[in-house]
Parts: C-alpha cells; structure tokens; sequence
C-alpha cells in the first residue's frame, strides 16, 4: 500500500499542474506522446510480444490474444487517437452557465478537472495511451493499474508517455503505471480516498463488481456489454443480416460487440436461416432455443447462462420471440444496459423499443459497434458508462470534469 500511497501523493501533486496548464501546453504534450508512440513502436512491439507469448503458454482465448496483440498499425492508431485530441475543445474554464442574483452576486458555473483519475483495466494495452491521453486533455493525472497479461506492453508504454510529457514541460507523474499487477493493488486503488477522485473500473463484469462492492473512491461503472439485436417482423433481412454479421463479427473481443440475437417468430423460418448461415461462414457458435434448433440444424442448444453471457468471442446466443413485447422482456432481464438495436420498418415498433429499452445507447436499423466515442465525435473515450449517475454511453472529455461555481459581489452578506 506504501507504494501506491506514493503514486497518490505524487498524482495528487501532479494534478495542481496539470490543472493549471494552458491548453496549448496539453496539446504539446499530446503531440509528443503521439510522436514518440510512432519512433519507438517497435519497442513497444518487443514488450508486446512477451506478453503475447506468455498469453499463448498459459493458453488465453484468441479473443483475449486479440485483445492484448499490438502491430504497427494499431500503434499507428493509438498515436494517432492522441494526436485527435489536439483539435477538440479543452474542457476545463468553459462557462457552463451564467447569472446574477437579485442581490446583485454574480454567479458563473465554470467546468474544472477532476483531480487525479485511477483507472483499472485488463488486457488491452492500447487503454493506456487512451486514458493517459484523455485524462491529460481533460486536465487530471491519471493512475493506471493494468492487467498482468498486458503488464510489459503496458510498462513500455507509460514509460514512453511519462519521457514524452516531461520533455515539454509536463511533470512526468501526471501518468503513473501501478507495477504490482496483483488483486490487492486494485483493491487499494479502489480504497485510496483523498489522493484518487474518480475511479474508473474498464473489463469483465467481476472486475466492475469487485469497484462497485469494494471501492471507497466514486466509480463510474463501465464495460460490460450482453449486447442485443431484434429483427423485428417487417425488418428487411438482407439488412438484419448485415448489421447482425457486422455486430458479432467485425470485432467479437469488445465491449459492443453483439452477443444476442432474437428473432420474431413471424419470419424465423425465412431470416434465420439467412442470417445464421453467414454467421456459421465465419466459425460462429449459435447457441440458439428449441425453436432456433427445430430451424437450424447446426445450432446448439442454448442453456439459461447463455442469454445472459458477454461471451466476447464467436458464440452468439439466439431466441424465437413472439413478438416485440417478448424481446423487450427479454432484454429487461439479460441486457448489461450497454447497447441494444432494432431492425425493422415500423415506425411505431421502433419507437416503442427506443422509448422501452433502459441501454446507454439504442439503436435502431444500425449497428451496435458504432456505441465508441470516435464514433460518436468525441475523439478518444474513456470508456462507456453503463450506469446513469454523472455520465451514461461513450465518455470523452466533457464526461471527464466537474464544476464549480465562481461569486462575485460587492459586500454583500446573508
């Protein structure tokens, strides 16, 4: 706990600079970091593939393995998400509102960091230029604590940042890497009120549960994502196919990928079969109901667990509904709240579901991979929030400041 204590104390430091720092000198600094990510990638390259090796010994999941894989080109990508930060606006002294008071104080809401940000995360490596980069924008140090199948990658990277930042200026501790990778260290993390502000806990639904039960620091609950789609009864299935293979396929190892497929029973018989087919094409497990086997042969049966499963890998669960209120039920009792869409051509249905669905994002006719908040404009994110306290859906830098409010009077008292 000393050594965390330190990373707090240095953190809580770090922050009172950053807080103070000119948007120019952020952006300086993103700049740098950006930079220095694209000439030493293959440093970052070499860690990584240790972390892949010993990934592939202890016999990760090639969901897992593409979670943790660096190249060049998402190193490229991760260079340039920082660098994107530049042209967004800075989020700290905007004023958010602005009054005066019949007894003549004049009141100004104005947007400030949060102070010291701790972050949680488990094998992505590419989170760590992410949050460092975006809690940097946002004008608060950040504390990562990474999973041990990343802890390599992730190390060369904070090292990389901290040289980058210091280099123009930035005090280096405004990124700090927690190096004990064990579950203690997260459970201090969570607990080390008065030098962490926001806690931000990003991976499986354990590790939110651990933040929720254990942490004294306020959290933002993030991640977890069981993933719905509804062909409804008019829905176009050449269209449903599309945005059901792209939902599951495209990328399975993530928060918005597709994990659950209902069907109205009205065209089951025609759209599965259309659908499924192509999902088998690319080794997609279906786990369907009895219904959903009676159609397709290859279909597994599917067991409860199934429906309320993130399985973050090619297994899709699948059940024949009666109609849109049955999927809406269905939804209610297995949705994580994260993201959830509708395909159809009824204007009434699709507003009914919209209206229905307690998720961070609802889609309609679209894909469940567009809830990213490059997608949405934000640039980089910080994660998606699947509670509704504070922030909700893809957080980027406004999610990432609170306010205060700033008086002025003439001697005026109660």
């Amino acid at each position: 706990m000393n050594s965390l204590l330190d990373l707090g104390i240095k953190a809580k430091a770090a922050s009172k600079e950053l807080g103070a720092a000119s948007k120019d000198l952020k952006n300086k600094a993103l700049v740098s970091i950006a930079d220095a990510l694209i000439c030493r990638k293959n440093e970052i390259i070499e860690a990584n593939s240790i972390d892949l090796e010993k990934g592939k010994q202890a016999g990760m999941s090639e969901a897992l393995i593409d979670r943790l894989c660096l190249d060049e080109k998402r190193i490229l990508g991760m260079a340039q998400g920082v660098k994107d930060l530049c042209d967004l606006e800075d989020p700290i002294g905007n004023v958010l509102e602005e009054f005066t008071r019949p007894n003549g104080i004049k009141i100004k809401k104005i947007s400030v960091p949060m102070g010291v940000i701790g972050i949680i995360y488990e094998a992505r490596p590419n989170v760590t230029s992410d949050a460092a980069a975006i809690s940097l924008k946002a004008g608060s140090a950040v504390i990562l604590r990474g999973g041990k199948e990343a802890f390599n990658s992730n190390l060369k990277i904070t090292e990389i940042m901290r040289e980058a930042i210091a280099e123009v200026g930035l005090n280096s501790d405004c990124i700090q890497l927690v190096s004990d990778t064990s579950r203690q260290s997260s459970i201090d993390l969570m607990t080390l009120k008065g030098y962490v502000d926001l806690l931000i806990p990003r991976g499986s639904a354990g590790l939110i549960k651990a933040a929720v039960e254990n942490s004294t620091v306020p959290i933002i609950e993030t991640g977890t994502g069981n993933c719905h789609a509804f062909v409804d009864s008019s829905a176009d299935i050449a269209m449903a196919a599309d945005i059901v293979f792209n939902g599951k396929v495209q990328r399975p190892s993530v928060c918005n990928a597709l994990e659950s497929l209902l069907v109205c029973e009205d065209i089951a018989d025609t759209a599965l079969p259309v659908i499924c087919d192509r999902l088998k094409e690319a080794n997609v497990e279906i786990r369907g109901c009895e219904k959903t086997c009676e159609i397709l042969n290859y279909a597994i049966p599917a067991c409860e667990e199934d429906f309320a499963t993130e399985f973050l890998g090619y297994i899709i669960s699948v059940k024949v509904v009666k109609d849109i209120n049955e999927a809406l039920a269905h939804i209610d009792k297995y949705s994580t709240h994260h993201s959830e869409c509708i395909i159809t051509k009824s204007e009434e249905n699709a507003e009914l579901f919209l209206k229905s669905v307690d998720s961070a994002a609802v889609y309609v006719n679209a894909s469940t991979r567009f809830t990213d908040g490059g997608e949405f404009g934000f640039g980089a994110e910080i994660g998606i929030s699947t509670q509704k306290l504070h922030a909700r859906g893809p957080m980027g830098l406004k999610e990432l400041t609170s306010y205060k409010y700033i008086t002025y009077g003439n001697g005026q008292i109660r």
